[in-house]
């Protein structure tokens, strides 16, 4: 039986708020054993002149396709383009051998050294501990560097990734360095309750929506770090200044979005990087839209649709006064 609409603890919507956002910089490819470095320094000027934080080493950035070295070279890589402006980055430890608390020690300490934010990828190894000591592993971190984001990966996006407990959630709310977490779930049931828990624990926590299937959960006083975000970054930044000036014209912006997010995000989800490469070549952000061997790919027919969708964004855009 459906539990009441009423008796679900969604908490009031937060007008003319501005989120913070953070957006997954796609990792452009020159072939699918190569980089593409140049691409990949327009997707960051574009995203920090958007106004929003790149996030490096994410799902959208292939992180677990890639080496621990490759890993290292695109962190040096964003600090010297980053000049000081904030970005975010993952701290991946799923294929380094060794003591994990240790490993996410370390790969935090050198993300904060290098000028970033680091964000808590989950791993086998953490997901298979019990409750208190996941808790015990994030406060463990907390210690080490003075600030950091946490992650809940759902498995539809990566095998290592697992949805905690609203308690083990309340428990990480104790961490005082932990300063938010994103929460890809793709639910908004369990999206509203830690959000309802943030509210009454620890108001400033930021809980970022990994949402892409419900981009308006902003409305309900969630931030995002979003992979769909990487597609369009400009578009979002209007969408948020909509919403924080009351203009109504941020819920067509918003549905035409979620349009893109519906589709990108479509089963088998990892392949949304393909259509996030698509959508970058096609705006002339990146130099073309290949991906690296072992992603997930669309297919060719996918173009066609997705030129439609920017077509009807960039519309937008343009009737857009702010």
């Amino acid at each position: 039986m459906s539990t009441p609409v009423d008796r679900i603890a969604i908490p009031p919507i937060e007008w003319n708020r501005k989120p913070h956002g953070i957006s997954a910089a796609y990792l452009p490819w020159s072939s699918p054993h190569q980089i593409d470095f140049d691409s990949y320094a327009r997707v960051l000027e574009h995203t920090w002149n958007c106004g929003l934080v790149p996030a490096v080493n994410m799902d959208t950035g292939f992180a677990n396709l890639l080496s621990p070295d490759v890993r290292m070279n695109i962190l040096q890589f964003v600090t010297r383009q980053a000049a000081g402006r904030d970005f975010v980055a993952g701290a991946f430890v799923e294929d380094i051998p060794g003591d994990l608390i240790r490993n996410y020690q370390s790969q935090t300490q050198l993300i904060r050294e290098a000028g970033g934010l680091p964000i808590v990828f989950q791993s086998t190894a953490l997901i298979e501990r019990s409750p208190d000591s996941i808790v015990e592993v994030y406060r463990k971190i907390g210690e080490s560097v003075d600030q950091f984001l946490g992650f809940e990966l759902g498995k539809m996006f990566a095998p290592f990734g697992e949805i905690y407990s609203l308690d083990t959630f309340e428990k990480l709310l104790e961490i005082p360095s932990l300063l938010g977490l994103k929460h890809s779930s793709l639910s908004r049931l369990q999206e509203w309750e830690r959000l309802a828990a943030r509210d009454h624990i620890r108001p400033e926590f930021r809980v970022y929506t990994g949402n892409d299937l419900a981009i308006d959960m902003i409305q309900w006083g969630s931030d995002y770090l979003l992979g769909l975000s990487a597609f369009h970054p400009e578009a979002f930044a209007v969408r948020d200044a909509l919403w924080c000036n009351g203009d109504a014209g941020y819920y067509e912006l918003n549905d035409a979005l979620q349009l893109l997010g519906g589709f990108a995000f479509r089963p088998p989800v990892p392949a949304y990087k393909h259509n996030a490469a698509m959508c970058l070549a096609m705006r002339g952000i990146i130099s073309m839209d290949c991906i690296p061997e072992k992603a997930a790919a669309r297919p060719d027919s996918d173009r066609e649709f997705l030129e439609t969708l920017i077509g009807r964004i960039d519309g937008l855009l343009k009737d857009t006064q702010l």
